[in-house]
């Protein structure tokens, strides 16, 4: 869950196919199947061009987004499948992107566009260089005293195993297992309390591992040499979707929590008009068809809740 700034950080497009790891110290022609299969998967985004203006979400847009004719996003672009950057280094891409396009379609708007920005710029920069900020928020009661946040998505934390958990990996009962995590993710420090929790209740240790990236867990857990991987429960599915079949997720979504699109608190119209256009793309269907491509439609929320509750 993306509670710090970069809590996340992931590969493009490009380098989440497996086939682009590097990992000298697998072998296994079982990894190297998956890479392959991997390599032939790309992402096709739903294709927004096709939405059309709602009259009753056009109503709700603040007359200086009207006359701009576009919806700006900020988002960090170092966070897929939410926001990344395509292979050309340059062009924003991922679910967030799309939505924010659909979301300007339906408002009546020519687009959306997203721009980079260091995650903890965007708020503070809503309602000046951004009127939106779409970049895998969670919700919080901080947050929510900077900004309205419309709620769309809920994410938590998901284990993935090779296909047919070889290794009968029980997500119940992790421990004497060996788990692949990124580092500076919420996973590596849950991943390490529930192994104190084994080793206190007099069962083996977890072999917490670490990397940089998931792809590279992702080729050891194909491998062999992990028995699971723990992340985001997006980034798990859209690493069981790039993994040529070679991963499948197992147990349940856990420590989860909603995320929100953010807009700035002193406007309320324009808070109200996302709503309305989320609320219209989930009623009709749009919104799950533009999560699926990344594998994230299972985190899909039916209702979109303005400065929801906690």
């Amino acid at each position: 869950m993306r509670t710090l700034p970069a809590a996340l950080v992931l590969a493009t497009t490009a380098s989440l196919a497996l086939a682009a790891c590097s990992d000298p110290q697998t072998s296994s022609t079982t990894a190297e199947s998956g890479a392959e299969q991997a390599a032939s998967t790309a992402v096709v985004p739903f294709d927004v061009s096709t939405l059309e203006a709602v009259d009753s979400v056009v109503a709700l847009v603040p007359d200086a987004v009207k006359e701009r004719g576009v919806l700006r996003n900020g988002a960090s672009t170092d966070y897929a499948p939410g926001e990344y950057l395509a292979d050309d280094g340059q062009t924003p891409v991922g679910y967030d992107v799309d939505l924010i396009d659909a979301i300007a379609r339906v408002m009546g708007l020519g687009e959306g566009t997203t721009q980079t920005a260091g995650f903890d710029t965007i708020l503070p920069q809503l309602g000046s260089k951004f009127d939106v900020g779409a970049s895998s928020f969670t919700i919080t009661p901080e947050r929510l005293e900077a900004a309205n946040m419309v709620s769309y998505i809920e994410v938590g934390s998901a284990y993935a195993v090779a296909k047919g958990n070889p290794k009968g990996f029980d997500p119940a009962n992790p421990c004497g297992t060996t788990i692949g995590v990124q580092t500076g993710t919420f996973q590596l420090d849950y991943a390490s309390e529930l192994s104190d929790k084994c080793v206190a209740e007099g069962k083996e240790k977890i072999e917490v591992m670490p990397l940089d990236l998931q792809t590279d867990i992702a080729t050891k857990v194909i491998g062999g040499q992990y028995d699971a991987t723990l992340a985001d429960s997006t980034v798990i599915g859209y690493t069981v979707e790039l993994s040529g079949g070679q991963l499948e997720q197992v147990g349940e979504v856990i420590e989860s929590a909603p995320q929100g699109i953010a807009m700035a608190k002193d406007d309320e119209q324009l808070a109200k008009a996302v709503q309305a256009a989320l609320q219209y793309l989930m009623d009709e269907g749009y919104f799950e068809k533009i999560l699926a491509p990344y594998g994230a439609e299972g985190s899909a929320l039916k209702t979109a809740e303005l400065n929801p509750a906690l």
